[in-house]
């Protein structure tokens, strides 16, 4: 048996993104991801389906994860404008740095944490001061590389991930 996905219809797109968000808060990105890559599949260049989907993949975050990292920053390089593309890209990086954390990998954390605060930056000033977001995402970055142990006691190692959870 030959298995074909079925393709929706242009005015079927947006009642499929609404599902995609309720995936999302569900904490079930695989779902979102799978909705948003048939609404591309109809309209490429939907700026709110990328964002949706970029997002799901860094819900994913975790074991084996490197590829979905790759995958959402490719995704978020799609977006419309500069600001989102900066916004969405420090996101990842975010992202990435807690996964890394969550390994116990404190060095690469850091690292992808000041990753994200330069986006985080960039962002800012293209938002003009429109949106509170880049600053309330850097805010909470500077928080835990300043309260967290692991994240602390790499910031004064210099060994590559010498410090390890449960170390």
């Amino acid at each position: 048996m030959a298995l074909e996905l079925k393709r929706l219809t242009t005015q079927n797109l947006e009642a499929a993104l609404a599902k995609a968000s309720t995936y999302r808060d569900l904490n079930q990105p695989e779902e979102a991801d799978s909705i948003c890559r048939d609404v591309l599949d109809v309209d490429p260049e939907n700026l709110h389906a990328l964002q949706i989907l970029g997002l799901s993949l860094t819900d994913r975050f975790g074991a084996g994860w490197v590829g979905l990292f790759e995958e959402a920053i490719s995704v978020f390089e799609r977006l419309g404008t500069e600001y989102d593309r900066v916004y969405y890209s420090g996101i990842a990086w975010e992202r990435s740095a807690k996964a890394h954390l969550e390994r116990g990998e404190a060095h690469s954390a850091v690292t992808s944490f000041e990753h994200a605060l330069a986006l985080f930056e960039r962002a800012e000033k293209l938002a003009s001061g429109s949106s509170p977001d880049p600053v309330l995402r850097y805010n909470r970055c500077v928080r835990l590389l300043t309260t967290h142990p692991l994240l602390l006691a790499a910031a004064s190692d210099p060994r590559e991930d010498a410090v390890h959870l449960g170390d």
